[in-house]
This record gives C-alpha cells, sequence and structure tokens, in this order.
C-alpha cells in the first residue's frame, strides 16, 4: 500500500479515515455542494460505506483509486474531498473528481485543488493522460479546470442520469507532455 500524503501551498491532501465520515457528509449530503454531481446527496451511512470502500481500495496492488482528504496546510478537519480513477484497461490514464464544502468556494481553491490532483497525478503516479467531467451547468468548476491548466475536449451526451432526468457533461483532460510542472501548486 502506498500512503498518500501530498501537500501544496495552500492545500493538503491525504489518505481518508474513519474519522472523516462526518467531514466528508457535510460535501457529500449537502444539496448545494452536490447540485452538478451525478448523484443525490448522500446519508451519513453512505457516506461511511463510501470511506469504508475507500479504505479497502487503498490496500489493492496495483491501487487504482485514491480517495484523499482536502485539508488546510495545517492538517486540520477535511473540508473537501479528491478522487482520482486509474483506468484498469489503460493504467496511464486517470479520471479525477472533487467535491468542496461551500463555504470554501470562491476564493481558488479548487483551481489550486486541480492543480494538486494533477501534480501528484504526473509526478507522483507517471501517469500521461488525467481527465475529469463536469455538469454544463457548473460554470465554477470550468474556470477552475481552464485556469489549473485543463483543456476542454467536448460533451458527452446524455452521460448520466442525476435527479431523476439524463444529463450532459463536459470533457477536460491535461496531457503530461503539455503540463507544466513547475506550476505552483
Amino acid at each position: 500500500m502506498r500512503h498518500v500524503e501530498f501537500s501544496g501551498k495552500r492545500l493538503r491532501l491525504r489518505e481518508i479515515t474513519i474519522d472523516d465520515v462526518d467531514a466528508l457528509h457535510a460535501v457529500y449530503g449537502d444539496p448545494t455542494a452536490t447540485e452538478h454531481l451525478p448523484f443525490d446527496p448522500r446519508t451519513r451511512e453512505e457516506v461511511e460505506e463510501m470511506v469504508i470502500e475507500a479504505i479497502k481500495s487503498s490496500e489493492a496492488e496495483p491501487r487504482r483509486l485514491y480517495v484523499l482528504a482536502v485539508t488546510d496546510l495545517d492538517g486540520g478537519e477535511a473540508f473537501g474531498v479528491a478522487r482520482l480513477h486509474i483506468e484498469a484497461d489503460h493504467p496511464h490514464s486517470a479520471e479525477i473528481g472533487l467535491g468542496l464544502r461551500p463555504d470554501h468556494w470562491g476564493r481558488g481553491i479548487g483551481t489550486d485543488l486541480i492543480r494538486l490532483i494533477l501534480t501528484f497525478g504526473f509526478r507522483d503516479l507517471r501517469l500521461h493522460r488525467i481527465w475529469g467531467a463536469r455538469s454544463p451547468a457548473n460554470t465554477a468548476a470550468q474556470l477552475a479546470m481552464l485556469v489549473a491548466g485543463m483543456v476542454e475536449e467536448g460533451r458527452i451526451r446524455h452521460h448520466v442520469r442525476a435527479r431523476g432526468a439524463w444529463r450532459d457533461s463536459v470533457v477536460h483532460s491535461a496531457l503530461e507532455d503539455e503540463w507544466e510542472g513547475h506550476r505552483d501548486v
């Protein structure tokens, strides 16, 4: 098992623990925080199950899933989650996702978090391609991904079913040979 602890200028990523359930429920259980995610707000029990599964997956060899708590540099309570899933059939490629508590929105934290995930994926995991999908209505995520150095690739029509309706997704990606590894994270 590879234990992850990775810091940037403002944020720290670390392995999630069972002690993070309430903090992550403040993200995944919040209707505002999950408005653009492909699922309804989750119960505390569902978040606890997700955390248990993420902890189990961290022990897999090879490791394909990283679910990391997002904290300030002082390592206080988690206020977000970052997810990086390496594709089994394409181990050079990974999908990212993130969630932040709404009281941390609007301060550039999403952009910093995306840069930190990209840096971890390219520098530490030696990935070639990292991509993420967002709701077309999530213009804050669009801006964060573009400012962080990702390129908008296109739209996947009726990609996910959320809140009883089909929803498109807009895909963004970054490639290792285009990534500026000297970016401040």
